[in-house]
């Protein structure tokens, strides 16, 4: 019946739910667990999944390497609870905020045997939730039952695995003249993604010929760059630099892709600066959290290009790897055009360890 949700709408309830510190069932058609993101639970909601059983802790092998645990599942470590342990405690493991006051958290132990699957697809959705990438689990049985009689959302890892590590389809919304400061012949187009993520925008310049490479910048939404003139960063001064180079040029194509802090999310991006605060760079910043060094998905660009009836670019980027995703994807790259611009005081730092440790070329 059509009037029932697919799973790709089963998953954009789940990121919901997740958000508001409501569990979700996960089954593989073996096994069965009860996933709650940690940042979002609360004392009586771990008292009441602790009466179903022992609840472990899914982090992602980024995370436990900050805290010495082992990992025996390659990307993602499964730490037993114990029951004298509370909230504050599962909190902590989660969240680096008080690493450097109480380092020790241990000792830790972590599940060896059995599969991991449903710990992994946990971290999945809730870092596609973004939230920290930390979920408590606790086996049940019969999922379809539990979550009917519990009003919960039911996911199927196999059919969920697969959307979450392809690239939704996007399809365009609206378009209309929009004169800037850069070009008075602009024109924005508006992107919606079918898995009820946020939007995407593409800022065409002029009237590119679909013929010949366009001058191009994938530029990932900086809320406090963009908007705010942060120091901290080179986005906005990126942004509008590129914007004034296809200006004066009289053509090109900005993407303005809504994947904030390298696609962790504003406020992940504000506990990263906070880590920042206390000395470490932007790479292990977002380790300590659990997250890679950048876990944007370049994939969205080529796709909205490609939409807009473009195969070819000059690329404004310093990023290799979105050269890379571009060429993957059927965008062919005919030129690199630097874009070093926004260099100050407040984020020499920054940009040598994007140089020294992501290989962008500064």
């Amino acid at each position: 019946m059509s009037l029932m949700p697919t799973i790709i709408e089963l998953l954009a309830r789940a990121r919901v739910d997740l958000r508001m510190g409501l569990p979700v069932v996960l089954s593989d058609g073996k096994s069965a667990a009860l996933a709650i993101a940690v940042e979002s639970l609360t004392e009586t909601r771990l008292a009441d999944m602790r009466a179903l059983g022992a609840p472990t802790l899914a982090l992602t092998a980024r995370r436990a390497e900050t805290l010495k645990a082992q990992v025996y599942d390659a990307d993602t470590a499964r730490i037993i609870v114990p029951g004298t342990e509370g909230l504050k405690w599962i909190q902590s493991l989660a969240d680096p905020a008080d690493d450097l006051n109480t380092p020790m958290k241990g000792p830790l132990s972590s599940q060896r045997g059995g599969s991991a699957d449903l710990h992994r697809l946990a971290i999945a959705l809730v870092k596609s939730a973004r939230l920290l990438p930390a979920a408590a689990l606790v086996p049940i049985s019969d999922p379809s039952g539990f979550a009917a009689a519990h009003g919960l959302t039911s996911i199927s890892r196999a059919a969920a695995e697969p959307l979450l590590s392809q690239s939704s389809p996007l399809h365009p919304v609206a378009a209309a003249r929009l004169p800037m400061n850069a070009a008075e012949a602009g024109r924005l187009h508006i992107f919606r993604p079918e898995d009820g993520a946020e939007e995407h925008y593409a800022v065409e310049i002029g009237r590119p010929d679909r013929s010949k490479p366009v001058l191009a910048r994938l530029h990932s939404a900086c809320f406090t760059g963009d908007v705010l003139g942060s120091l901290k960063c080179d986005c906005g001064p990126q942004l509008q630099g590129a914007l004034a180079q296809m200006g004066a040029e009289g053509a090109g194509v900005l993407l303005y892709l809504n994947q904030e802090g390298r696609g962790i999310g504003l406020a992940n991006k504000m506990r990263a600066y906070s880590l920042q605060d206390q000395g470490f760079d932007t790479v292990e910043a977002n380790h300590r959290l659990g997250f890679e060094d950048d876990e944007r998905d370049f994939r969205l660009g080529a796709s909205i290009l490609q939409e807009l009836g473009f195969s070819q670019v000059r690329l404004l980027t310093n990023n290799p790897n979105k050269i890379a995703m571009m060429q993957k994807t059927g965008v062919h790259v005919a030129e690199r055009v630097a874009l070093k611009v926004g260099e100050n005081a407040h984020n020499q730092h920054y940009l040598a360890t994007k140089a020294r440790k992501s290989g962008h070329m500064l």
